[in-house]
């Protein structure tokens, strides 16, 4: 049973709370920490849109009717029939392009993701560690990048590159993203390398990157993974955004892409709605199952919040 708000639990509640919890992860033989992230209720309803996605994306050639990039169909069709969600301007199959569509959206969100989320940290952790000139330069740089606009340097990057493509809105998103992440996980840092036991390991002769990997790191673990959804879902918003600007590759296949081609060729005036709405519907949709299962990361690294 969760502690109300406003009051606090007492040692041992707070001990038979944790408890019971791995007993009934054992019993379910879930990880424990998968075993959190289901218990709760938000959490449990973005893990099950966001697997649907990952579904969608991984098996898109079984699932899609037609070949997304295939002009041979009539064009500007109605939805119904052999065409559920119609065709666009060019004779394409709206839900074929659809489904190709979240392959893009899950490959950017997880690579670009990553790769923010893995600057963030190096950076974060090395600038709140290592006090001294090394700290006072890496704040320097991490403030640099805080206060140049981000979305004016993206497109300035995407626009002036000799070639275009997803994996350049990729490395786009990386080097203008981590900022932020690394100024959070610098003041966490300092928080814990004041802490009882990093002292001790200190004195005890423990090499600096066994106390940053062993012993600081396992405990922040949760404001990593909260970090990566926050990345991943901005990294989405970005690709589509920066597809239809049309500063990425027209002929691929995203959501961002589809909404380009729906906006250029007048979706709205001619009555698709539906070529224009649904991937906007998507992108929603897809950002909207990260911040849920983010509610169950913050119960991983504070027991108050989760649920009985």
């Amino acid at each position: 049973m969760s502690t109300p708000i406003g009051q606090v639990a007492k040692p041992e509640e707070s001990e038979a709370l944790v408890e019971r919890e791995i007993a009934e992860a054992r019993k379910s033989r879930m990880p424990k920490w998968f075993a959190i992230l289901w218990a709760n209720k938000k959490s449990r309803v973005g893990l099950v849109m966001l697997a649907v996605f990952v579904l969608v994306g991984v098996f898109a050639p079984l699932i899609a009717p037609h070949d997304p990039k295939s002009t041979e169909f009539e064009q500007s069709l109605a939805p119904g029939g052999a065409f559920p969600l119609g065709t666009t301007a060019s004779g394409q199959d709206i839900l074929s392009q659809l489904v190709y569509g979240a392959r893009t959206s899950i490959i950017v969100g997880l690579v670009a993701g990553l790769l923010v989320t893995v600057i963030a940290l190096l950076v974060g952790l090395t600038a709140g560690y290592l006090q001294g000139w090394v700290d006072d330069v890496l704040s320097f740089l991490i403030n640099l990048a805080l206060v140049v606009p981000v979305l004016p340097l993206m497109i300035t990057i995407a626009a002036y590159s000799p070639v275009r493509g997803l994996w350049l809105i990729v490395f786009t998103i990386s080097v203008t993203g981590w900022a932020w992440g690394a100024r959070v996980k610098r003041a966490q840092i300092l928080t814990l390398r004041a802490r009882d036991y990093i002292t001790a390991a200190r004195f005890a002769g423990e090499s600096t990157l066994r106390i940053v990997f062993r012993e600081i790191m396992p405990n922040m673990m949760s404001l990593v993974v909260a970090g990566f959804l926050g990345a991943a879902g901005g990294a989405i918003a970005a690709e589509a955004g920066l597809e239809f600007l049309g500063l990425g590759d027209p002929t691929t296949v995203s959501w961002g892409t589809m909404l380009f081609w729906a906006n250029n060729s007048g979706a709205m005036l001619t009555g698709q709605w539906v070529w224009l709405g649904v991937p906007g519907l998507c992108i929603a949709l897809l950002l909207t199952s990260l911040t849920l299962i983010n509610f169950g990361v913050d119960a991983l690294s504070n027991p108050h919040l989760r649920e009985g």
